[in-house]
């Protein structure tokens, strides 16, 4: 790792170095480059907590506190704050409930996100944390179809509406990802290459990471959505370096 780093500079040195290590070695790192500074990267927080698993989050956690010396929990309360800091504590901990959808209390659940929402109080935002930070994927999937039901709503829509600022992000990337995760990261390299500037952290941080889990799936998504293949873009849009993980994806193939 001492000598690629000597030898290489800049995108490639961080696309190499993060290939070099382990999946949690990498996530602990990029969640501290996410808090260190000036501003916190919000959005990098909520993508790493949000779509990784139990085994994942709490393989991170111990490679952040062997490289740190700090827990990532005291990390993040440190650098954030409100209930933003209570959604990412609760994700960090890795203990989100594994299984599949209960019927019965997926009703409860989607009744009980409704009804919030109908309310005049402001435990709106407490009741969705509690469900949707909590729950599994599979019952997740089962309560947000039981909610359309119950309020003739989309969560979707309903997040956008009723929320705001890093809780709504946070709400509508767990979403998202519950739905379609391999879509909500098509949709995170889309916005990372967008406009005038291209955001490269968040390029080699989601291709790194998904490289060798789902980036062929997330290519599919990308160019159903964007009718543009993923390589198309990363040739228009970024360094060439980046082709590397395009090819660890499975090569041309068939997108």
């Amino acid at each position: 790792m001492a000598d690629l780093k000597s030898e290489l500079s800049k995108n490639l040195e961080r696309l190499i170095l993060g290939l070099m290590m382990t999946p949690a070695e990498f996530d602990a790192k990029m969640m501290k480059k996410a808090m260190e500074g000036a501003g916190t990267d919000e959005h990098s927080l909520i993508e790493i907590l949000v779509t990784r698993s139990n085994q994942e989050i709490q393989e991170m956690c111990a490679a952040y506190k062997n490289a740190y010396k700090k827990s990532l929990e005291d990390a993040i309360a440190s650098e954030t704050s409100g209930k933003f800091k209570r959604i990412l504590i609760s994700l960090a901990q890795g203990a989100r409930e594994e299984g599949p959808a209960d019927m019965a209390r997926a009703l409860e659940d989607a009744q009980e996100l409704a009804d919030a929402c109908n309310s005049e109080s402001d435990d709106m935002e407490d009741k969705f944390m509690s469900i949707l930070c909590t729950r599994s994927f599979p019952h997740l999937r089962r309560v947000f179809q039981e909610f359309v039901r119950c309020s003739n709503k989309d969560i979707e829509q309903t997040i956008k509406k009723e929320m705001s600022g890093d809780f709504k992000n946070a709400m509508f990337a767990i979403v998202r990802s519950v739905k379609n995760q391999p879509s909500y990261f098509a949709d995170r390299l889309y916005k990372a290459m967008k406009g005038l500037g291209t955001d490269d952290r968040a390029l080699i941080r989601i291709m790194v990471s998904r490289s060798e889990i789902d980036l062929f799936n997330i290519r599919k998504e990308f160019k159903e959505t964007h009718e543009a293949s993923l390589h198309e873009f990363i040739q228009v849009e970024m360094l060439v370096v980046l082709h590397i993980l395009f090819w660890l994806s499975g090569g041309e193939q068939s997108v």
